[in-house]
Formats: structure tokens, C-alpha cells, sequence
């Protein structure tokens, strides 16, 4: 071995050791949990393979259940792309003063992982029977929030919640598409005696729309997911397929671990399918940063 190749090898060794901190959280944190939990869901008590738990998944309550969560984490997701779409647009294309898209990029960086116990008190004190915003528009304006069917423990309710860090992160993540936009495109259309509305129906909508559904995909993965926020603020009365894994994993009454890691196996197929689709996209609308 020449002494080239042997600092070559010296170098890539280094280079894997640096990366090795990274390998390790992933197989301890991420691989060997997922493996366990595969594997655990063709399993039954005794350890005999079976498919009694996958079969499990297709009882009506189990199905419900995975279509509830699936509504709420579309409606979050599309909810909050559109705030946050608007919202990235005016800070970064809008013509207002610098310090505002400072200011609401650092509160999107906080805000986007602001969920669980606190934020559940947060919207329980706020729009909660007896919350602050509650109480101001009965005493303030003569309007009984609840009397119109407002139930924050409710379909509406936890969307609503999910929508509080839902808008942030999209936020953080669609406004460096929206930097990328070059102001040569926008003149070349002027030039060509196109308007406004036919810059951005031609030109931006088509080039921001792959990361736009790719981020609305991620934030409907990131909500589909989340069970700290959804059980802090509704116990066990909402019928979330989190929930119903909760329930099987650690419940003393619906206490089944194995059709619990067959839940969790379907969790894992639906938001990894659409966090493939959020990379693919990805890639596609990086081809217009270059």
C-alpha cells in the first residue's frame, strides 16, 4: 500500500467515524424499534407466528379509527399549508419590513415543536368551556362559543389544535422555495406581456407545486403521528389510531401489545408512503434551486 492510499484510508476512516454518533441513534433509536415492532406483529402472546393482528386491523373500530386520524391529519395538513403558505408569502415576496420575517421564522422554529401537555393546556386556558377567548366573546360580544357546537374535545377541536404547529413548520419549510423563485423569471414573463395572475398561474404555481404537496405530505405524516397533544387534551374519548396503540400497549382493559405493534406497523406504512412521496417531490423541486 502506498503512503497515498494509506492517508486516503486514513481519511474515510475519519470521515465514517464522524458519522458514527448518527449510525448508532439511528439502529438503536429508529431501525431496531421499527424491526421489533414488525416483527412483534405477526407474533401473538406465545411467540407463534400468526396474522391474527393483521387481520385485527380490519375490524370496523380499528378502521374507524385509522379513518378519523386520517381525516384529522388531512385537515390539519391542508389547513395549515394554506395559513403557512400565505403566511411565507408575505414575509418573503410581500414588501414587509425585514425584522417581521425574522421575528416570524424564529417563532415558527419554536412554535413548530411546541405540542403535547403544554399545548394542550395552552388551548384548554384559551378556548377551553371556561378559556380566556371563551369567556371575552360572551361577556365582550354576547356570543356562547359552545352554544354553536364548538367542542374543542372534538373533531374540529383537535384539528384546530394540530394546526397550531402544523402552520409554523410549514412556514420554515416552504419559504426557502419561495426565495428561490428568481426575479429574472417574473421580468421574462413582463417582458412576454404576461400579468400578474398569469406569472403565478404560468410560471411560480407550477415550479412551487411539488414542494408545496410535498411539504402539505409531510405535514400530514408529522399530525397523523402525534398522540401527546391529541391525549393530553382528549383522554381516551377520541378515537385515534395513536390512541388505540396507547391503549393496547400500556391500557389495563384493551391490553394487547402484539395487535398494538400491528397498529403501529400501519402507522408506520401510511407515513412512511407519504414521506417517499415528500422526498421524491423534494427532489423534483430542487432541480429549480439550482
Amino acid at each position: 500500500m502506498s503512503a497515498k492510499q494509506a492517508i486516503d484510508l486514513k481519511k474515510t476512516a475519519i470521515d465514517w467515524l464522524g458519522i458514527l454518533p448518527f449510525l448508532l441513534f439511528a439502529v438503536m433509536f429508529l431501525i431496531a424499534p421499527t424491526l421489533y415492532l414488525v416483527t412483534g406483529a405477526f407474533l401473538n402472546p406465545a411467540g407463534e407466528f400468526t396474522f391474527d393482528n393483521i387481520s385485527g386491523l380490519f375490524t370496523d373500530k380499528i378502521l374507524a379509527s385509522y379513518w378519523i386520524s386520517i381525516r384529522v391529519s388531512l385537515a390539519s395538513s391542508l389547513g395549515g399549508a394554506f395559513i403557512g403558505f400565505f403566511l411565507a408569502w408575505a414575509v418573503v415576496l410581500g414588501g414587509l419590513p425585514s425584522w417581521i420575517r425574522s421575528s416570524l421564522l424564529t417563532f415558527s422554529g419554536v412554535a413548530s415543536n411546541f405540542a403535547g401537555v403544554p399545548l394542550a393546556f395552552a388551548f384548554l386556558a384559551t378556548l377551553g368551556r371556561t378559556g380566556l377567548v371563551t369567556l371575552l366573546l360572551r361577556d365582550w360580544f354576547g356570543i356562547n362559543l359552545y352554544a354553536t357546537g364548538f367542542n374543542l374535545l372534538s373533531f374540529i377541536g383537535l384539528t384546530i389544535t394540530y394546526m397550531y404547529f402544523q402552520i409554523p413548520l410549514m412556514v420554515l419549510i416552504i419559504t426557502p422555495a419561495l426565495d428561490g423563485l428568481k426575479k429574472e423569471w417574473r421580468e421574462a414573463a413582463e417582458i412576454l406581456g404576461a400579468t400578474n395572475t398569469q406569472y403565478w398561474l404560468k410560471v411560480a404555481l407550477p415550479i412551487l407545486f411539488p414542494s408545496i404537496l410535498g411539504t402539505t405530505l409531510l405535514l400530514f405524516a408529522n399530525s397523523f403521528g402525534a398522540i401527546a397533544t391529541a391525549y393530553s387534551l382528549t383522554g381516551s374519548t377520541f378515537n385515534i389510531v395513536p390512541i388505540q396503540l396507547y391503549a393496547q400497549i400500556r391500557g389495563d382493559v384493551l391490553h394487547n401489545p402484539n395487535l398494538g405493534y400491528a397498529l403501529a406497523l400501519g402507522m408506520i406504512v401510511i407515513t412512511g408512503i407519504s414521506n417517499l412521496i415528500y422526498i421524491w417531490l423534494r427532489m423534483r423541486a430542487e432541480r429549480w434551486q439550482k
